[in-house]
């Protein structure tokens, strides 16, 4: 079954926001209405499952880790209607032109991603992605400090808050991040 018209749709937010979740549930309502579906992952990401993307709550969906975007290209099957991108933060800037790409073919692209690193400043190719989709859900979570709505993404080390200069990219779970609120994010300089 094929789309009339191609689309990418975002999900975005902080960690532990419900991303891959969502990304997941419309991936599986795809599969439900006969759709052929493939679902990338930077190759990078081994926290779960090398060949699956998963989510901090443990569903999870196959997946083709790959180690840039370009990759995607070879990787995909030409009678693929419904393609799945997480994690897209973690990606070159050659994502935006793969998604563009397959949107232009009529492809539904779904992409799951941070919108913010740890500092709480634009991540990777996400910003564009979130400008040319058609359709931009951002999700959030609950901040471990207050319990309100939380919409930043706080890296820890040895339990204190990471500082601004520490590298932007370092792959881990809530053994090293929390959520947090705007006014519970903390970056010192």
């Amino acid at each position: 079954m094929r789309h009339t018209h191609g689309s990418i749709e975002v999900v975005c937010g902080s960690m532990f926001s419900g991303k891959t979740d969502e990304l997941i549930r419309r991936l599986i309502r795809a599969t439900i209405a006969r759709q052929k579906v493939q679902v990338f992952k930077p190759a990078i990401d081994l926290r779960y499952a090398v060949e699956k993307v998963t989510s901090h709550a443990g569903a999870n969906f196959d997946a083709i880790p790959v180690e840039k975007a370009a990759d995607i290209r070879s990787r995909l099957d030409s009678d693929t209607t419904v393609v799945g991108i997480d994690e897209a933060q973690f990606f070159d800037a050659d994502i935006i032109a793969v998604s563009q790409e397959l949107a232009a073919r009529g492809v539904r692209v779904l992409v799951a991603g941070l919108d913010t690193d740890f500092r709480g400043e634009p991540f990777g190719p996400m910003p564009v992605l979130m400008s040319i989709a058609e359709h931009v859900s951002k999700l959030h979570a609950i901040c471990m400090v207050c319990g309100d709505e939380a919409s930043r993404t706080q890296r820890l080390v040895n339990g204190k808050p990471a500082r601004y200069d520490d590298p932007v990219v370092i792959v881990g779970a809530s053994e090293m991040y929390e959520a947090r609120c705007r006014l519970h994010h903390e970056v010192p300089r």
